[in-house]
């Protein structure tokens, strides 16, 4: 499956699908079991190599993304997880805490309004846009890497052809919600929004300092498609931008 708009915007990274689905591919990345690993570096190689990742609920990475990718949406972390996302417990490998917020109480919020995502697939497949075929298989996001120009043209396309200008959200969230279980949760709204991501200090390592992530309900991927041929991206102003992307 082509992408126009990876095209019309010189992305240096795949769009990557998202996939919800019982069969699990071959050759895909995966962790071993019970690795505590940020998932973000292998969404970062399917976009940049091209390979499939693959979790499920024994190999999604860390704690934090059990909830992101779907697994187990009602078992959330509280008490000392809070406080490692705030002031700290006082010992331990992280004693003061990350500061993410600035009191437990506060961080203990956060994680109760974390988004259920309850999926009966077991496998989440994140693979390169290009490998899809749509008459076999339907992702349920689009999750594009982007930099600021690039980014800034995704926020106007969103907002091209829809009501408003608020047709795109920024939530604080660890980098795998925000590129899974808060875009799933807009799939399910009448009028979805796209999530710009990786605003996650601890994910940030693992994608370039340029690079943000701009992940779209398919619905609305299909929208923007359709879209972006009659748009500003044909325009004088946009060909300004456009002509310092690195090819």
């Amino acid at each position: 499956m082509k992408s126009v708009i990876a095209k019309e915007l010189k992305l240096r990274h795949e769009p990557v699908a998202v996939i919800l689905t019982n069969d699990k591919p071959e050759d895909a990345l995966q962790f071993g079991e019970g690795r505590g690993e940020c998932m973000v570096p292998l969404l970062t190689a399917v976009a940049s190599k091209g390979q499939a990742a693959v979790f499920d609920a024994k190999t999604h990475g860390c704690g934090g993304a059990r909830i992101g990718l779907g697994f187990g949406a009602a078992q959330r972390p509280g008490g000392d997880f809070a406080k490692f996302l705030s002031t700290g417990t006082g010992e331990g490998s992280h004693p003061r805490g990350e500061g993410y917020k600035k009191t437990p109480e506060l961080a203990q919020e956060l994680i109760d309004g974390f988004p259920a995502m309850e999926v009966e697939e077991k496998y989440r497949v994140f693979k390169p846009l290009s490998e899809v075929d749509p008459e076999e298989e339907r992702p349920e996001l689009v999750i594009f890497y982007v930099n600021p120009d690039q980014l800034s043209a995704l926020v106007v396309l969103a907002n091209y052809g829809r009501t408003g200008a608020d047709n795109v959200a920024i939530p604080f969230s660890a980098g795998c919600h925000t590129i899974c279980a808060i875009p799933y949760q807009e799939a399910q709204r009448e009028k979805s929004r796209a999530i710009v991501g990786m605003v996650d200090i601890s994910a940030r390592p693992h994608v370039d300092a340029d690079i943000l992530t701009f992940t779209v309900p398919y619905d609305m991927f299909l929208e923007l498609e359709e879209d972006a041929p009659e748009s500003f991206l044909n325009r004088g102003d946009w060909h300004k931008v456009y002509s310092r992307i690195p090819d």
